[in-house]
């Protein structure tokens, strides 16, 4: 201000100019920066987003339903197996399941589908399949008409191959890329992780200590999360399935398919 109090001296003026001034040329840079940084995870589109374009979203029912487990009191419980099938394990699965008359859910890798279909043809009788992609790429990297494509196609070869159209869907790893939720919409699918996961490069050799660490984890309404294709540690879980199962049974628990544990929930 001048010194009588009437207004801004020409001094003033530049000052508050030049800080102006200042102010937006660190905001720039600041947001340049931003952009520089993010510029792999952009604000439209891409892995991230969960819009696709500037159109009407083709989502079918509009809205998507993520469950870990089912909210339940009751005690059930659902095994579910991811990445096969394959001619070497997925056979034990559901051999052992067959003898012990235990429903499960199986991830199905879409591609695994296509090259061992005779492995499940006429085994799948009270069983459930899902979708878990078509090559087990991490669909959460994909933008969002890839990650449809990628679920897509494995959908119709799982369909093709058991007569079973799956509505559930196990993105890889777990990821939830917001183009990953966008497919799942589009192809009006349940998306289903999980509560309890097989820990087996923890009991290396130990079937037995391995089933038993399951059993006790075990809470109504647990998804449990194993593999029926891996490495060869896996087996630990696979060869401990029948004690596990009887430990199970042995709590009061009762075995579902996942559709069948959300929908008692």
């Amino acid at each position: 201000m001048t010194k009588g109090g009437r207004g801004w001296g020409r001094r003033d003026l530049l000052r508050r100019g030049l800080l102006v001034a200042s102010g937006v040329a660190i905001g720039a840079g600041t947001s340049e920066a931003w952009w520089i940084t993010n510029r792999r995870v952009p604000l439209a589109g891409g892995s991230a987003s969960t819009t696709s374009g500037n159109g009407q979203q083709d989502v079918g029912p509009g809205a998507l339903e993520v469950v870990w487990s089912g909210p339940t009191g009751q005690r059930l419980v659902a095994l579910t197996f991811d990445d096969g099938p394959a001619p070497q394990w997925t056979p034990m699965v559901l051999d052992t399941l067959a003898q012990h008359r235990v429903p499960a859910t199986f991830f199905l890798v879409g591609s695994q589908v296509r090259r061992h279909a005779d492995v499940i043809r006429d085994r799948l009788a009270g069983h459930e399949v899902g979708n878990h992609s078509w090559e087990h790429r991490d669909l959460a990297e994909l933008d969002a008409a890839e990650a449809y494509d990628d679920l897509r196609r494995s959908h119709d070869a799982i369909a093709d191959a058991t007569g079973m159209p799956p509505r559930l869907l196990r993105p890889p790893y777990g990821h939830l890329g917001g183009a990953v939720l966008h497919a799942a919409a589009r192809l009006d699918y349940r998306l289903v992780l999980w509560s309890l996961q097989m820990v087996e490069r923890e009991f290396p050799d130990d079937p037995v200590g391995h089933a038993q660490r399951i059993v006790a984890g075990v809470r109504p309404g647990t998804i449990v999360l194993g593999h029926d294709v891996g490495a060869r540690r896996r087996l630990v879980a696979l060869r401990g399935l029948p004690d596990m199962i009887n430990g199970l049974r042995s709590r009061g628990y009762t075995f579902v398919t996942v559709s069948a544990l959300l929908g008692r929930a």
